[in-house]
């Protein structure tokens, strides 16, 4: 199986061509990506420990769920075939923002993506892809906000990049 491409673009999202997703990594190039957000029906964040066998940042906490747009998809497509491929679930989600962002994710490879994010809603039992997903968490903002002080090494260089903007966010918001 081929390996997967990623849509490299420029700074305003203009696609500038197609890479190996490793080879973009490696490289540092500026690529598509997003997030995924979801609240359930308590008001608790759905969190995701990455897959311990990742090539990237495994094991780590982040977001409920993200990746990366293969050609021709949209963002949105693409966020709701990652929510099946990693979590087995559907919900209902919108764009809220997106950011920029440079980070070195260890072992020579660097994340340097357009990240577009989504928020929704999500209230139920994710059933996960364990070649994807390690374990899965539900927690409150101001739980989370507090981990994520006392232990950030937990968690994904993207997930505390992008934390206070998705504050921002949703305080300024309903989902």
């Amino acid at each position: 199986m081929a390996e997967e491409q990623v849509v490299l673009v420029d700074e305003n999202d203009n696609e500038l061509g197609y890479m190996g997703k490793q080879e973009a990594h490696v490289k540092g190039l500026l690529h598509r990506a997003f997030s995924v957000f979801l609240m359930n029906d308590k008001g608790e964040w759905l969190l995701q420990q990455r897959a311990l066998t990742k090539y990237h940042s495994p094991g780590l906490w982040t977001n409920a769920c993200c990746s990366h747009p293969r050609k021709g998809e949209s963002t949105l497509a693409a966020a709701h075939r990652r929510l099946m491929e990693e979590l087995g679930i559907k919900a209902e989600i919108s764009k809220a923002y997106h950011f920029l962002y440079k980070a070195d994710v260890g072992g020579g490879l660097t994340e340097h993506e357009l990240d577009h994010v989504f928020v929704g809603t999500f209230s139920g039992v994710p059933n996960f892809n364990k070649e994807e997903v390690a374990s899965y968490s539900y927690i409150s903002l101001a739980d989370l906000e507090l981990d994520m002080v006392e232990n950030p090494n937990k968690y994904t260089e993207w997930f505390k990049i992008t934390f206070n903007d998705f504050k921002q966010h949703i305080n300024a918001n309903t989902i």
